[in-house]
């Protein structure tokens, strides 16, 4: 990593509390890089070689098997990816690929797993991305078993909104065929699942979204009672 990037990475929530020594052992064995969209970045079985932070753009993480594939997560910086599988040193259960022009740190993991037996800060900030990771499957299974369709994408429609300022607008930054994979949905039911919120408070124009009717939407998308 060149000297004129340290400072930035080293406000990332994994790396800020991180004692300085450390912190310049891990960023001198780090690489920050620029791949292009649709980039496959490590795929499904192979051995956890870095641990990836995507610092801007956006990322698919993807499971395929008998030539059928299924989005799994939706990346959004800046968070890590996969974590587990460099702390186990076990292999990647999904694939990961750019959906944007995106900027990635690629750190080592091996070093990683070495740094966090010395540093108690990177230790408390894995388990608390360990963590988080958790309960995102957590909510992502209950949201799949307890709601239908259009009950999914309104839900998620308010996670966003939510995340992007509480605006009342949402941009729909991945690609619909991507978003309805990541609900479970063809594309075909997605769009049926938008002309269903439009009856709920809800105008999509593109990849533009208002939320003109917020109580009517969290009626009938059932929003998680515990919040983010």
């Amino acid at each position: 990593m060149r000297p004129a990037e340290r400072p930035e990475i080293a406000t990332l929530p994994l790396f800020r509390d991180m004692g300085e020594a450390e912190r310049n052992r891990i960023f001198s064995g780090s690489f920050l890089q620029v791949f292009p969209p649709q980039l496959t970045l490590f795929e499904l079985g192979q051995r956890a070689d870095f641990l990836h932070v995507l610092v801007d753009g956006l990322a698919e993480l993807y499971a395929h098997s008998a030539g059928r594939d299924t989005t799994m997560r939706i990346v959004e910086p800046v968070t890590s990816f996969i974590l587990a599988a460099v702390v186990t040193d076990m292999p990647y259960l999904m694939s990961a690929r750019t959906l944007t022009s995106s900027r990635v740190l690629l750190v080592p993991a091996a070093l990683v797993r070495e740094v966090i037996k010395q540093d108690t800060a990177l230790m408390q900030a894995t388990m608390h991305e360990l963590a988080l990771g958790y309960r995102d499957v957590v909510r992502a299974l209950t949201d799949m078993k307890l709601r239908q369709s259009a009950e999914r994408l309104g839900n998620l429609i308010l996670q966003q909104e939510r995340r992007q300022g509480s605006t009342g607008r949402v941009q729909l930054r991945a690609e619909k065929r991507v978003l309805a994979s990541l609900l479970g949905m063809t594309p075909e039911n997605l769009s049926r699942a938008f002309g269903v919120l439009g009856s709920h408070g809800l105008v999509v124009d593109g990849s533009q979204v208002r939320v003109v009717d917020r109580s009517a939407l969290e009626a009938f998308s059932r929003p998680d009672p515990v919040r983010e």
